[in-house]
């Protein structure tokens, strides 16, 4: 492969493929990674996906990763991006979307145990991926960085918390990169930008050593195909000393799920907006598609849901959460800044729902976690009852365009009302501790594509990855290339 094609040839390869180049000695990690920094170069200036780089780190991890340790990793050589949200890599600057933490320069003293994982895998970071402050909205719009662009269409939103990675990989930057989801923030994103966003079981993969397994967010990634995927849980799943929750182990790896037949399952789809709101005609087709591509695969399907995803109450419980969340952030800002912080620090939206969080009584957080909890048990009942998966639609509507869930000071919770009626389908998921996938499934009139998501029962997996990989070969999207060009 000439030096010149490199960037060319290697662009819609997922991470398998380009770690098949390496190992073959068709390439070396670095001429990967130099292939990935010149597409950074040419492409991100309309994305804003990739907001800050270490391109000489990244070519010292490129050159040592012959090493013999690195040798049999899965990943060895291929270029990634970290998201820039609670993933600290050691001396590499990290803002979590914060304009006050930009401005400081602050740089994280250790590794996460998942950016050790990563590393681990042979993946060769040489930046982060854009993210809204503290990951608090389903866009990727920060007042520290700008908005992030869809490449499929640059009005449009490349969706959030994870927008930035999905961005970098659905424009062909990089094939895989980091992404966490606390309210659909993995899978939001690739419905946005057609990849394949699998949010984990609640302790599948350790928070480990800063975090908590227990609250609603998880960590994973944004990918091409669904083998890379697979191949990436393989390598970084498990838990770490003191995990406060761990998922069941798999029976097998997850590699072995993409040819596995797990025979005739019965699965419910639910396609309409759980609560009521209006959900576009697309995503509804989008949920249909896929139902009738599981029927065409064997499997018994009906129009059927947890009847407590029509609960009105959750949307309030799990903003109670949420807000919680924003106040903690906000504390944790102050304790690394080292002094007090006020509105001038902080985004309106996250700040007046810090400011609710402080309001907020123990007794009014322990109640929506006690809400919480009865609502973890009643959703997943309707699996002890016998489902096996469920399907919606990942979002109630297209890519939105850029500015329409922004910060409004005259009425700052207007953004989360704003989002909650976009990302109905996501959120539950994150409160029961299941496993998800959004799959790019089916794609507007325009060219837009629409995720399609498949749920299962904590520690599932398996399932999701069988059954992902069936659907990725009955309606492929490979092929499928945004216009960014």
């Amino acid at each position: 492969m000439a030096d010149g094609s490199i960037a060319r040839e290697t662009r819609w390869m997922d991470a398998t493929a380009q770690a098949a180049l390496v190992r073959r000695g068709e390439v070396t990690p670095l001429e990967l990674l130099e292939a990935a920094l010149a597409r950074c170069e040419r492409l991100d200036p309309a994305l804003n996906a990739v907001v800050i780089r270490w391109a000489d780190h990244a070519r010292e991890l490129a050159r040592a990763s012959a090493r013999p340790g690195v040798r049999g990793a899965p990943f060895r050589g291929v270029p990634t991006i970290l998201k820039d949200l609670n993933a600290p890599y050691a001396g590499m600057p990290m803002s979590n979307g914060n304009r006050a933490l930009r401005a400081a320069g602050w740089r994280a003293p250790a590794n996460s145990w998942l950016v050790d994982r990563i590393l681990g895998a042979g993946l060769v970071p040489f930046g982060r991926g854009a993210s809204p402050e503290w990951g608090s909205v389903p866009v990727t719009e920060s007042l520290a960085w700008g908005p992030t662009r869809n490449p499929w269409d640059l009005a449009r939103t490349a969706g959030g918390s994870s927008g930035g990675s999905a961005a970098a990989v659905a424009a062909g930057i990089v094939p895989i990169a980091h992404a966490s989801d606390g309210g659909g923030s993995i899978r939001i994103p690739a419905s946005c930008c057609g990849l394949v966003g699998l949010k984990t079981s609640q302790g599948r993969i350790s928070m480990g050593p800063l975090r908590d397994e227990t609250v609603l967010s998880v960590q994973f990634a944004v990918t091409r195909s669904v083998r890379d995927a697979a191949a990436l849980l393989d390598a970084v799943h498990g838990p770490g000393v003191g995990d406060s929750v761990v998922a069941p182990p798999p029976a097998r790896p997850y590699v072995r799920e993409l040819a596995a037949d797990h025979g005739r399952l019965r699965i419910g789809v639910l396609d309409h907006h759980p609560l009521g709101g209006a959900c576009d005609p697309a995503c509804t087709e989008a949920a249909r598609v896929a139902a009738r591509a599981l029927i065409d695969l064997g499997h018994d399907v009906h129009e059927a849901w947890p009847a407590p995803l029509e609960d009105a109450g959750f949307p309030r419980r799990f903003t109670a959460m949420w807000a919680a969340q924003q106040g903690m952030s906000r504390a944790a800002l102050a304790a690394t800044l080292g002094r007090e912080v006020g509105p001038d620090d902080v985004e309106p939206m996250n700040w007046a729902m810090a400011e609710a969080a402080a309001r907020m009584s123990a007794t009014d957080l322990g109640l929506a976690l006690d809400q919480a909890h009865r609502f973890r048990r009643e959703v997943r009942a309707w699996w002890a009852a016998g489902w096996d998966l469920l399907v919606t639609p990942t979002l109630a509507a297209p890519p939105l365009p850029i500015g329409t869930i922004v910060n409004d000071v005259a009425d700052p919770l207007a953004p989360v009302r704003r989002a909650g009626e976009w990302v109905a389908f996501t959120p539950p998921y994150n409160t029961t501790g299941q496993p998800a996938i959004s799959l790019p499934l089916h794609w507007t009139a325009d060219g837009l594509p629409i995720g399609v998501q498949l749920v299962a029962d904590h520690g599932r997996e398996d399932l999701l990855i069988s059954v992902a990989a069936r659907m990725e070969e009955l309606l492929p999207w490979a092929h499928r290339r945004p216009p960014l060009d």
